[in-house]
């Protein structure tokens, strides 16, 4: 008995999924990447709204300084106390390029506290510092 002689199928590797995948991985990763920058920016706080601010994009040589209504002070997302804000500046501080401070403070804080901060780091050499504002609501006004 004689059987045909089945052609040999060659076996192929299909690409097309596996690029899809890798796509979809890379995507998810640029995302969280996204947020997980955006989260660790700076404690939540009820900033005050102003018209005139300036669009200040993150650099390495920024730091923030976040006053809570509550009367916390935070440099980053890290406790500290006023009088060793400016020990804990030096220590992140890269070099001897200049250090741009940017100071969150709720709208709730007093005003003399914001001055005490401020008047604490102008005694850092190297120091600039900066007030963050939240911008306008964009809604249509009727």
């Amino acid at each position: 008995m004689n059987l045909p002689d089945e052609p040999e199928t060659r076996t192929q590797i299909n690409i097309v999924p596996m690029v899809d995948v890798i796509f979809a991985v890379l995507i998810f990763f640029m995302v969280s990447s996204l947020y997980l920058t955006r989260s660790q920016q700076s404690l939540p706080v009820n900033l005050p709204t102003g018209t005139t601010g300036e669009e200040s994009g993150p650099t390495q040589n920024t730091l923030t300084v976040v006053m809570q209504r509550e009367g916390g002070l935070f440099l980053g997302t890290q406790p500290t106390t006023l009088d060793a804000l400016p020990e804990a500046i030096q220590v992140r501080r890269v070099g001897t390029q200049t250090v741009v401070v940017v100071i969150r403070a709720d709208t709730q804080v007093p005003h003399g506290q914001v001055v005490a901060v401020m008047d604490r780091l102008r005694s850092i050499p190297g120091v600039q510092i900066g007030i963050a504002i939240q911008p306008p609501s964009l809604e249509p006004s009727l």
